[in-house]
Protein backbone atom coordinates (compact mmCIF):
# COMPACT_ATOMS: atom_id res chain seq x y z
CA UNK A 1 0.00 0.00 0.00
CA UNK A 2 2.84 2.60 -1.12
CA UNK A 3 0.33 4.46 -3.34
CA UNK A 4 0.03 7.58 -0.99
CA UNK A 5 0.67 10.99 -1.92
CA UNK A 6 0.70 10.51 -5.30
CA UNK A 7 1.01 13.83 -7.58
CA UNK A 8 -2.45 14.56 -7.69
CA UNK A 9 -3.27 13.96 -4.15
CA UNK A 10 -0.17 16.07 -3.63
CA UNK A 11 -1.58 18.82 -5.29
CA UNK A 12 -5.19 18.44 -3.43
CA UNK A 13 -3.18 18.58 -0.58
CA UNK A 14 -1.70 21.75 -0.68
CA UNK A 15 -5.00 23.24 -1.61
CA UNK A 16 -6.72 21.72 1.10
CA UNK A 17 -4.14 21.99 3.59
CA UNK A 18 -1.66 25.14 3.00
CA UNK A 19 0.56 26.35 4.88
CA UNK A 20 -0.28 27.85 8.18
CA UNK A 21 -3.80 26.39 7.92
CA UNK A 22 -4.81 25.19 11.41
CA UNK A 23 -6.79 22.72 13.03
CA UNK A 24 -6.24 24.26 16.40
CA UNK A 25 -2.57 21.75 16.07
CA UNK A 26 -0.51 24.38 14.73
CA UNK A 27 -1.04 26.82 18.04
CA UNK A 28 -1.05 23.88 20.36
CA UNK A 29 2.03 22.61 18.82
CA UNK A 30 3.70 26.25 18.78
CA UNK A 31 2.45 26.28 22.78
CA UNK A 32 3.90 22.73 23.94
CA UNK A 33 7.33 23.60 22.21
CA UNK A 34 8.44 26.68 23.96
CA UNK A 35 11.05 26.68 25.61
CA UNK A 36 12.61 23.81 23.58
CA UNK A 37 16.22 25.25 22.34
CA UNK A 38 17.05 21.82 20.87
CA UNK A 39 16.65 20.54 17.33
CA UNK A 40 12.89 19.38 16.73
CA UNK A 41 12.13 16.53 13.72
CA UNK A 42 8.96 16.32 12.21
CA UNK A 43 8.14 13.08 10.53
CA UNK A 44 5.79 12.73 7.95
CA UNK A 45 6.40 16.79 6.90
CA UNK A 46 4.05 16.87 3.83
CA UNK A 47 3.95 20.52 2.17
CA UNK A 48 5.68 22.16 5.63
CA UNK A 49 1.98 23.31 6.44
CA UNK A 50 3.15 22.73 10.18
CA UNK A 51 7.02 22.72 9.68
CA UNK A 52 7.38 25.87 8.20
CA UNK A 53 5.34 28.34 10.71
CA UNK A 54 7.55 26.85 13.47
CA UNK A 55 10.35 27.38 11.54
CA UNK A 56 9.33 31.12 10.60
CA UNK A 57 8.72 31.33 14.89
CA UNK A 58 12.35 30.59 15.72
CA UNK A 59 12.17 27.04 16.16
CA UNK A 60 15.47 24.71 14.57
CA UNK A 61 12.79 22.11 13.30
CA UNK A 62 13.94 19.74 10.54
CA UNK A 63 11.67 17.20 8.81
CA UNK A 64 11.43 13.59 7.14
CA UNK A 65 8.69 12.49 4.13
CA UNK A 66 9.21 9.30 2.15
CA UNK A 67 6.63 11.41 -0.66
CA UNK A 68 8.82 12.52 -3.31
CA UNK A 69 5.68 15.13 -4.26
CA UNK A 70 5.51 15.56 -0.74
CA UNK A 71 9.48 16.57 -0.67
CA UNK A 72 9.27 18.64 -3.74
CA UNK A 73 5.94 20.77 -2.30
CA UNK A 74 7.44 21.47 0.74
CA UNK A 75 11.10 22.62 -1.01
CA UNK A 76 8.98 24.75 -3.33
CA UNK A 77 7.08 26.32 0.15
CA UNK A 78 10.11 27.24 1.51
CA UNK A 79 12.14 28.70 -1.32
CA UNK A 80 9.16 30.96 -1.56
CA UNK A 81 9.35 31.96 1.81
CA UNK A 82 13.45 32.68 1.70
CA UNK A 83 14.10 29.78 4.15
CA UNK A 84 15.82 26.14 4.60
CA UNK A 85 15.91 23.71 7.09
CA UNK A 86 17.01 20.14 6.57
CA UNK A 87 14.43 17.41 5.37
CA UNK A 88 15.40 14.13 4.60
CA UNK A 89 13.35 11.28 1.99
CA UNK A 90 12.98 8.50 4.54
CA UNK A 91 10.43 6.08 5.71
CA UNK A 92 9.16 7.37 9.40
CA UNK A 93 9.08 3.29 10.23
CA UNK A 94 12.58 2.90 9.72
CA UNK A 95 14.77 6.11 9.52
CA UNK A 96 18.07 6.76 10.76
CA UNK A 97 19.44 10.31 11.09
CA UNK A 98 23.11 10.76 12.50
CA UNK A 99 21.40 13.76 14.80
CA UNK A 100 18.83 13.51 18.34
CA UNK A 101 16.47 15.74 18.92
CA UNK A 102 14.99 17.54 21.68
CA UNK A 103 11.13 17.36 20.42
CA UNK A 104 10.00 15.03 17.80
CA UNK A 105 6.68 15.43 16.74
CA UNK A 106 3.37 13.85 14.81
CA UNK A 107 0.62 16.23 14.28
CA UNK A 108 -3.22 15.13 13.03
CA UNK A 109 -2.84 11.54 12.58
CA UNK A 110 -0.04 11.26 10.02
CA UNK A 111 1.30 8.14 12.58
CA UNK A 112 -2.17 6.32 11.54
CA UNK A 113 -0.97 5.59 7.78
CA UNK A 114 1.31 2.84 9.28
CA UNK A 115 -1.75 0.61 9.35
CA UNK A 116 0.39 -2.69 10.19
CA UNK A 117 1.37 -2.78 13.93
CA UNK A 118 5.15 -4.06 13.37
CA UNK A 119 5.64 -0.39 11.40
CA UNK A 120 4.17 1.34 14.10
CA UNK A 121 6.15 -0.19 16.63
CA UNK A 122 9.45 0.33 14.37
CA UNK A 123 8.49 3.80 13.87
CA UNK A 124 7.85 4.74 17.98
CA UNK A 125 11.48 3.00 18.67
CA UNK A 126 12.84 5.28 16.20
CA UNK A 127 11.57 8.02 17.73
CA UNK A 128 12.70 6.88 20.82
CA UNK A 129 16.49 6.13 19.24
CA UNK A 130 16.46 9.67 18.02
CA UNK A 131 15.45 12.00 20.97
CA UNK A 132 17.81 13.06 23.42
CA UNK A 133 17.55 12.28 27.33
CA UNK A 134 14.63 14.13 28.60
CA UNK A 135 13.25 14.75 24.79
CA UNK A 136 9.80 14.43 24.18
CA UNK A 137 7.22 13.25 21.51
CA UNK A 138 4.31 14.49 20.95
CA UNK A 139 1.73 12.53 18.44
CA UNK A 140 -1.76 13.09 17.15
CA UNK A 141 -3.97 10.27 16.87
CA UNK A 142 -7.80 9.64 15.97
CA UNK A 143 -10.53 7.13 16.16
CA UNK A 144 -12.28 6.48 12.56
CA UNK A 145 -15.14 8.40 11.78
CA UNK A 146 -17.01 5.77 9.86
CA UNK A 147 -16.95 2.10 9.81
CA UNK A 148 -19.32 0.66 7.52
CA UNK A 149 -17.45 -0.46 4.09
CA UNK A 150 -19.01 1.03 1.09
CA UNK A 151 -19.44 4.65 3.14
CA UNK A 152 -18.51 6.99 0.25
CA UNK A 153 -17.65 10.65 0.25
CA UNK A 154 -17.18 13.66 -2.75
CA UNK A 155 -15.31 16.48 -2.47
CA UNK A 156 -13.98 19.34 -5.34
CA UNK A 157 -11.12 21.58 -5.34
CA UNK A 158 -10.09 24.22 -7.34
CA UNK A 159 -6.41 24.88 -8.05
CA UNK A 160 -4.81 28.15 -9.16
CA UNK A 161 -4.59 27.56 -12.76
CA UNK A 162 -8.62 26.96 -12.61
CA UNK A 163 -9.11 23.74 -12.76
CA UNK A 164 -10.87 21.56 -11.15
CA UNK A 165 -10.20 18.25 -9.34
CA UNK A 166 -12.49 16.02 -7.84
CA UNK A 167 -12.11 13.01 -4.92
CA UNK A 168 -14.13 10.10 -4.14
CA UNK A 169 -13.55 8.42 -1.31
CA UNK A 170 -14.50 5.14 -0.74
CA UNK A 171 -13.95 3.12 2.55
CA UNK A 172 -13.39 -0.49 0.84
CA UNK A 173 -12.38 -2.33 4.14
CA UNK A 174 -12.40 -2.49 7.64
CA UNK A 175 -10.43 -5.13 9.79
CA UNK A 176 -11.91 -4.70 13.01
CA UNK A 177 -8.74 -7.48 14.64
CA UNK A 178 -6.11 -5.35 13.41
CA UNK A 179 -7.80 -2.31 13.84
CA UNK A 180 -7.27 -0.28 10.51
CA UNK A 181 -9.15 1.47 7.65
CA UNK A 182 -8.48 0.97 3.74
CA UNK A 183 -10.11 3.55 1.41
CA UNK A 184 -9.47 4.24 -2.27
CA UNK A 185 -8.99 7.30 -2.94
CA UNK A 186 -10.15 8.28 -6.47
CA UNK A 187 -8.91 11.73 -8.00
CA UNK A 188 -10.00 13.29 -11.41
CA UNK A 189 -8.35 16.27 -12.92
CA UNK A 190 -11.08 18.25 -15.48
CA UNK A 191 -10.27 21.37 -17.71
CA UNK A 192 -12.84 23.13 -19.33
CA UNK A 193 -14.75 19.85 -19.43
CA UNK A 194 -12.04 17.37 -20.45
CA UNK A 195 -10.51 15.11 -17.89
CA UNK A 196 -6.69 15.63 -17.93
CA UNK A 197 -5.74 13.38 -15.50
CA UNK A 198 -6.87 10.65 -12.91
CA UNK A 199 -5.17 8.62 -10.09
CA UNK A 200 -5.88 6.03 -7.91
CA UNK A 201 -4.51 6.32 -4.25
CA UNK A 202 -4.74 3.56 -1.34
CA UNK A 203 -5.20 4.99 1.67
CA UNK A 204 -5.05 2.87 4.47
CA UNK A 205 -5.86 4.20 8.38
CA UNK A 206 -4.94 2.38 11.51
CA UNK A 207 -6.53 3.17 15.07
CA UNK A 208 -5.87 2.62 18.70
CA UNK A 209 -7.93 2.20 21.83
CA UNK A 210 -6.52 5.50 24.53
CA UNK A 211 -4.95 3.09 26.95
CA UNK A 212 -4.09 0.76 24.11
CA UNK A 213 -1.58 3.59 22.93
CA UNK A 214 -0.22 4.44 26.18
CA UNK A 215 0.60 1.04 27.40
CA UNK A 216 2.55 1.08 24.02
CA UNK A 217 4.23 4.01 24.54
CA UNK A 218 5.25 2.55 28.16
CA UNK A 219 6.39 -0.71 26.52
CA UNK A 220 8.89 1.45 23.78
CA UNK A 221 10.48 2.87 26.95
CA UNK A 222 8.54 5.95 27.36
CA UNK A 223 7.23 7.67 30.48
CA UNK A 224 5.44 10.74 31.92
CA UNK A 225 2.92 10.13 29.57
CA UNK A 226 0.09 12.54 29.14
CA UNK A 227 -3.17 12.44 27.30
CA UNK A 228 -5.02 15.55 25.88
CA UNK A 229 -7.68 15.75 23.36
CA UNK A 230 -8.70 18.67 21.07
CA UNK A 231 -5.79 20.27 22.27
CA UNK A 232 -6.40 21.08 25.06
CA UNK A 233 -4.02 20.35 27.12
CA UNK A 234 -4.02 17.20 29.70
CA UNK A 235 -7.57 16.85 29.07
CA UNK A 236 -8.80 13.40 28.71
CA UNK A 237 -10.76 12.41 25.91
CA UNK A 238 -14.26 12.15 26.64
CA UNK A 239 -15.86 11.48 22.72
CA UNK A 240 -14.52 9.31 20.23
CA UNK A 241 -14.88 12.12 17.77
CA UNK A 242 -11.72 13.79 19.61
CA UNK A 243 -8.39 14.51 18.37
CA UNK A 244 -6.31 12.42 21.11
CA UNK A 245 -2.66 13.76 21.82
CA UNK A 246 0.22 11.91 23.48
CA UNK A 247 3.23 13.78 25.12
CA UNK A 248 5.98 11.11 26.45
CA UNK A 249 9.03 11.68 27.74
CA UNK A 250 12.19 9.51 27.28
CA UNK A 251 14.36 9.49 30.00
Amino acid sequence: MNSIYGKLSSEVYEIDKYIGKSFGDLEYYQDRLKGIEGKVLEPAVGNGRILIPLLENGLDIEGIDSSNNMLELFNKNCNERGIHTSCYKQDMSNFTINQKYEAIIVPTGSFLLLHQLEEAISSLKCFYEHLEKNGRLILDIFLPENTKEGFVSKRGFTNPQGDTIMLEETLVKIDQINQFAVYHNRYEKWRQGKLIDSELEIFPLKWYGVEEFRLILEKIGFTSIVISSDYKYNQYPTKASQIITFEATKY
